[in-house]
């Protein structure tokens, strides 16, 4: 099990061997997807509850095959057709959740730390996926897969997260899990879209992306969330491409074995041209694999399986 807790919220409050952990059982429960019958008995009769108020594909999606590979029961709760619209509060409908006796509940909100608030109040392991912009440690996790099992190392590695870091989830995170384990963390972006005081958190600023791209061994590129920023953060999408998007033309300046990340989904020709994004650097296909994987090695270890 996890050494800490019943819960897996933020990639924060991890440590290292947990996080080790988590990829060491991931890398382990791979194999199961390259078999011809893709399922072992190791969580039958356990009940796992995706609760998601956003929208989402690949995680929801990712949970889901996760649950069911392991034999595991799984139900998938959206809000737009639920009793939310109906006026029923997060309190109410997790409670009544538990009520009916799962085992997990895995939940996407767009508030920070509503997970958090679950797992205070329900007996049943909750997992984070991905509460407003505070953290996706998920997604963290199968990043950390994808990059130790393309460089074998994540310690000294430079790390390049570009794009809206104000509004992103996923930086957090990766902040946390990458600097935990050893590597250089530089944050790349307008100044619009960096956090005042990140350096607070032990990565450096930059503002150009052509300055780091020669020192980088990963760009991890994000998304620009447009549904989250409310005001001019830029002054269009052709401008931001033209100063932060990726293509082929500035990747000539990386190194050889860049290693190209992108949480999905992808708003190409903006953050990435498509000859980059399906290119011979991009592992971004991989990384919807990893986590898969991840989250199986998640469920495990909150659930304590034994037979694999």
């Amino acid at each position: 099990m996890l050494l800490n807790s019943k819960d897996f919220l933020e990639i924060k409050q991890l440590t290292v061997p947990e996080i080790e952990l988590i990829l060491s059982t991931a890398e382990s429960l791979k194999e199961i997807s390259q078999r011809d019958i893709k399922k072992v008995p190791t969580l039958r009769g356990k009940t796992i509850i995706n609760l998601f108020y956003e929208v989402s594909t690949r995680t929801r999606t990712s949970f889901e095959i996760a649950g069911k590979r392991m034999s595991a029961d799984v139900v998938n709760i959206s809000t737009n057709s639920s009793s939310v619209l109906k006026g029923e509060g997060l309190k109410d409908t997790a409670c009544n959740l538990e009520a009916m006796k799962p085992d997990i509940i895995v939940i996407r909100h767009p508030a920070p730390g509503a997970p958090h608030m679950l797992a205070s109040l329900l007996d049943c392991s909750v997992i984070n996926a991905g509460d407003g912009a505070h953290e996706h440690p998920t997604q963290a996790m199968l990043d950390l897969l994808t990059i130790r099992e393309k460089k074998g190392d994540i310690a000294g590695l430079q790390v390049a997260i570009v794009g809206d870091i104000t509004h992103s989830r996923v930086a957090r995170s990766n902040i946390w899990a990458l600097t935990k384990m050893g590597a250089k963390v530089t944050v790349v972006g307008p100044k619009t879209l960096i956090p005042p005081y990140i350096e607070q958190l032990g990565v450096s600023v930059s503002y150009r992306l052509a300055e780091v791209i020669p020192k980088a061994d990963v760009l991890m590129i994000l998304r620009i969330q447009l549904e989250r920023q409310h005001g001019g953060f830029f002054p269009s999408l052709r401008e931001y491409s033209k100063l932060f998007g990726l293509n082929l033309e500035k990747l000539k300046a990386a190194k050889t074995d860049v290693l190209i990340m992108h949480p999905g989904p992808i708003n190409r020709g903006v953050e990435l041209d498509p000859e980059v994004a399906d290119g011979p650097y991009s592992v971004i296909l991989e990384q919807v694999t990893n986590g898969l994987a991840v989250r199986m090695a998640l469920i495990y270890l909150l659930l304590g399986g034994v037979d694999i």
